[in-house]
């Protein structure tokens, strides 16, 4: 994607808490403004691109020609303030989801009452520095992944529906719009079984009272007992126009994270959807944290590859599984590896090995399993191959190691192997052992070679 040639543009680069870059506008009549929040995002080592503005006609020419993840705007510019801009923003349908944090030193009345109309996402008071700013944009973007939110709306009245997605639909979220209950839970049913996670909802908001077979109380008591949807993994906010606190209750006590008033207040009810979409993602966040740390506990630390407790819990399951198999276990060993840490240095010799885990995850498929086995061994688990296609991939796998050069220092790999059938399953513990055998074979005969358990050890 271009960026226009006047533009001021950083690329942040680092570590960073992303795996993915975003992209930011940053808009400001001001070139020392501009200046500051670019430097702010280079000192937190974020990985976000940022592309500054100096006009509302620039950012949104900008905005048209390329893709951004996020827009933040001073209130003030040389050809219409932040709140139009924001507007023009939300009146493009292209353009219409993206984020926009306005950003100043004065909340007046004008923001605090126009704010929500125009379609502000978020206001930032700059007063608090540009370094507080680039961490709470990269805090947001962390939160969002960069999506708008996505909001299923359960309402029969086509008129209150329509103004109700007007209201969401300015702050930058999806709103897909299900006239019966009925509808809606079969779109969530069916959404069970897709893995996209981008088509997931947000928060589900529901009028309590529904024409049809169910009710917007039968569709949340669905939601959490047959979807099995806890209040934070999928929020439900109810609309009514009953004032009854015995019905309020009823709420609750269905499972509703909280409740809204009808007719809708704007700002009541953006502020509430907000609040419960971020309850999902601190639960998302929460999630993920628990699958990284499930995955650190699964990995070694030096090479990168998995680690001993990956083998045993998930090897097994692995080599149990009928769409894996015919399934080739592969035990490799640096040939005179003690020699390289003898003469080299342990600092190098785990260089040599994390150049060869690299390596080797490389240069196999994706669903193949890369452990390390033990000081310089390593066993890789490859998925539906035969004894012929298993030969050829570790004849590769050899030659790509015998050609790395890591410091001046080149190694070679032995490897046996051992194939666990499609049709009469040993088990992953047998053909470790069958591999191992057929290994010290590859070593007996001279190292630097493959050799397959079946032949190796025949008779």
């Amino acid at each position: 994607m271009s960026v226009q040639p006047h533009s001021e543009t950083s690329f942040i680069s680092g570590s960073g808490r992303y795996q993915v870059q975003s992209r930011i506008l940053v808009v400001d009549n001001s070139p020392s403004a501009r200046a500051m929040i670019i430097k702010a995002f280079e000192s937190t080592a974020t990985m976000i691109e940022c592309v500054a503005s100096a006009s509302a006609a620039d950012a949104l020419a900008q905005l048209n020609a390329n893709d951004f993840d996020l827009v933040t705007t001073s209130l003030l510019l040389p050809d219409m303030d932040g709140l139009e801009l924001c507007r023009e923003i939300r009146n493009n349908k292209k353009l219409r989801l993206i984020p926009v944090i306005v950003i100043s030193g004065n909340a007046d009345q004008r923001l605090l009452r126009e704010g929500f109309s125009s379609g502000v996402t978020e206001y930032f008071n700059k007063t608090r520095g540009h370094i507080e700013l680039a961490h709470f944009i990269a805090n947001y973007l962390e939160r969002t992944f960069g999506a708008a939110h996505r909001i299923l709306l359960v309402e029969d009245s086509q008129t209150v529906a329509k103004a109700i997605r007007n209201m969401l639909t300015k702050q930058g979220m999806q709103v897909i719009h299900y006239p019966t209950a009925e509808g809606a839970f079969n779109l969530l049913m069916e959404l069970e079984d897709d893995t996209d996670p981008t088509l997931r909802f947000d928060l589900v908001l529901t009028d309590f009272t529904l024409e049809g077979e169910m009710t917007g109380g039968d569709l949340l008591y669905a939601i959490r007992n047959q979807l099995g949807k806890s209040a934070q993994e999928l929020p439900v906010l109810v609309m009514t126009g009953n004032d009854s606190v015995d019905q309020q209750v009823e709420f609750f006590n269905a499972g509703a994270n909280d409740f809204v008033n009808k007719p809708a207040v704007e700002q009541v009810l953006v502020a509430r959807v907000r609040s419960l979409v971020l309850i999902r993602q601190q639960y998302q966040a929460l999630e993920r944290q628990k699958q990284q740390m499930e995955l650190l506990s699964l990995t070694d630390n030096l090479t990168g590859a998995y680690n001993r407790r990956f083998l045993s819990e998930r090897g097994t399951s692995m080599a149990e599984d009928e769409s894996y198999l015919p399934m080739a276990v592969l035990i490799m060993d640096i040939d005179h590896f003690k020699q390289v840490n003898d003469t080299h240095g342990h600092l190098k010799g785990d260089k040599v090995l994390n150049n060869i885990s690299t390596t080797l995850m490389r240069n196999l498929p994706p669903d193949a399993a890369t452990i390390r086995y033990g000081g310089e061994e390593f066993c890789v688990l490859l998925p539906c191959h035969d004894v012929a296609k298993a030969t050829m991939r570790c004849e590769n796998l050899r030659s790509h190691i015998k050609a790395l050069d890591t410091e001046g220092i080149k190694v070679t790999l032995s490897i046996g192997v051992d194939i666990i059938p499609a049709e009469d399953s040993q088990g992953l513990e047998k053909a470790l052992k069958q591999a191992d055998a057929a290994l010290y074979v590859a070593k007996q005969k001279g190292r630097d070679r493959v050799e397959i358990a079946a032949q190796a050890l025949a008779g």
